[in-house]
């Protein structure tokens, strides 16, 4: 889930691969089959294989398994033709979710999806009322102990970094998603590790979320997650850093 705290997100997704490593790696191969078959299997020619790969590196996916997702994309016309769809949900407690899926039936994909968010105690969302809350925005992390905040700011702005936010925990360097490539290669080149680093939503505006509440919320969101044709999950919930779904 990607919510406020990129943090906790990047927290989370490693705890995640401890208990759910099989999982991940089969949705991560599923996109890089799907992003092969509509762009080709050059990542400098094809943006949307590049950001999967980028993906696989975050989760230590084994090179194996890239490979082998990349030869079945290659395939020819074999297998199922994937769409990509948006659905724009709110989860308990007025939270706003937007879920990005890739589906080869678009009807079996909506009625599931349908069917977790009412289990769950929420409900769908007519078009836009929640995509407007979320902007799109590349996003490169980076933890204290990589690099001085000094040296950092300044490779960042200089290589057009749009914002530049730190805390107690690092840094974050948010793009225009034109220009996250650029920036990202520019940190690559000066050796700097990235906690995180992807073009993604990002919520303009937050939802408190109240103690009693965050279980309801992220029961919805999990859900959601699980889903074989769900890519990513994006949430405007504000949640304490000391609530690991955050």
């Amino acid at each position: 889930m990607a919510g406020h705290s990129k943090w906790a997100k990047v927290k989370r997704l490693k705890g995640a691969l401890d208990a759910k490593r099989g999982k991940i790696f089969s949705k991560l191969a599923r996109e890089i089959t799907v992003a092969t078959k509509i762009g080709g299997g050059d990542p400098t020619m094809n943006p949307r294989l590049r950001m999967v790969l980028l993906k696989c590196k975050a989760a230590n996916m084994p090179g194996d398994n890239v490979e082998r997702a990349i030869k079945k994309g290659l395939g020819g016309g074999e297998g199922a033709d994937f769409e990509d769809l948006i659905y724009e949900i709110f989860a308990p407690h007025g939270v706003a979710v937007l879920v990005e899926v890739s589906t080869d039936n678009r009807n079996r994909t909506a009625s599931e999806i349908r069917s977790i968010v009412t289990r769950c105690g929420g409900s769908m969302a007519t078009p836009g009322s929640v995509s407007r809350l979320f902007q799109r925005k590349g996003q490169i992390i980076v933890s204290r102990e990589a690099i001085k905040e000094e040296a950092l700011m300044e490779l960042a702005l200089e290589a057009g970094a749009g914002d530049f936010k730190t805390d107690e925990n690092g840094f974050e360097l948010l793009t225009e998603p034109a220009a996250f490539e650029t920036v990202h290669k520019r940190m690559e080149a000066a050796g700097i590790r990235m906690e995180a680093a992807e073009v993604t939503s990002l919520a303009a505006i937050t939802a408190p979320v109240a103690a009693d509440h965050v279980a309801a919320v992220t029961r919805l969101i999990e859900s959601l997650e699980e889903h074989d044709d769900v890519k990513e999950v994006f949430s405007n919930a504000e949640l304490d850093d000391a609530h690991p779904a955050a």
